[in-house]
């Protein structure tokens, strides 16, 4: 004998306790399901993979071909094309890295900008909130969501790169493009979490996003100028990622960003948390 299960969408044996079902971790497993779900019938778990490939895969094949497309403009003197420096392929995977921090940043904030208010504008945050689920299970699942496809897009998209860095510059080596894909990672992270928290705190998923990027940006550009005071800083997690493709070792110094950058990621999460349970609904 079965009985229906709410909380799946199917039947479990009626000797089974559904307490066990409906158990905190099980509810919150139902909810992450669900938001790799509504990314898949939304086409997100497609399209962005496929623009980060993209972009990866466009930065080394554009710099190999450079020195052809200048020949073939007549712009510059057949002496000046012979003067121009053919990259090495560490530079052309730290220029990709260059490429992400505006084009990958942008499409991260634009990507889930709505994560939270646009379920608040619908009332659907509200509504899930009047069952046995927690705004810390909604917004960790979220999260959660938002970690899982930023990670797959970026490191599909970097992969791509690096293929296409070994075939036309050279190799690069796997522990650094691992540990550079990481840092890297661990940024368009830090910029998704500040979307979701923007994005629970504002009705507006567009200014979500414009708060967010402006506060990337603010802080990329603050600790370009104070490098050294701001070592420990989120923001330098992209030249962390870059020297370690030069073969520079940043040590201490990223290890010290990494952790204050995850004590930023829950210091985020826990404020989207406080924000949806002060107003989960747009009025």
């Amino acid at each position: 004998m079965t009985i229906p299960d709410k909380m799946t969408g199917g039947t479990v044996a009626a000797g089974r306790s559904v307490s066990k079902l409906t158990s905190p971790l099980v509810r919150w497993w139902v909810l992450y399901r669900k938001e790799l779900l509504e990314s898949l019938r939304s086409f997100k778990l497609i399209w962005m993979p496929l623009v980060f490939i993209l972009l990866g895969a466009m930065q080394p094949v554009m710099l190999h071909m450079l020195p052809e497309l200048l020949a073939s403009a007549g712009s510059l003197p057949e002496s000046a094309l012979m003067e121009i420096p053919r990259p090495q392929a560490f530079e052309v995977l730290a220029q990709t890295l260059g490429q992400y921090d505006t084009m990958g940043a942008l499409i991260t904030a634009l990507a889930f900008m709505a994560v939270v208010s646009g379920e608040r504008a619908s009332g659907t945050a509200a509504l899930m909130l009047t069952k046995p689920i927690s705004a810390a299970a909604f917004i960790t699942s979220k999260w959660a969501g938002l970690l899982t496809i930023t990670m797959l897009s970026f490191s599909a998209g970097y992969a791509a790169a690096w293929y296409y860095t070994y075939v036309l510059f050279g190799a690069v080596g796997a522990g650094k493009f691992l540990i550079s894909l990481l840092l890297y990672g661990l940024w368009l992270v830090f910029i998704g979490t500040c979307t979701l928290l923007f994005s629970s705190l504002l009705k507006s998923g567009a200014a979500a996003a414009f708060a967010a990027l402006g506060t990337a940006a603010v802080l990329s550009i603050v600790c370009s100028l104070y490098a050294e005071q701001l070592a420990w800083s989120p923001g330098r997690l992209p030249s962390y990622a870059s020297a370690l493709l030069a073969g520079a070792d940043p040590g201490s110094a990223a290890a010290g960003a990494v952790v204050i950058t995850l004590l930023c990621l829950t210091a985020a999460c826990a404020g989207s948390v406080i924000a949806l349970r002060a107003k989960p609904s747009v009025d």
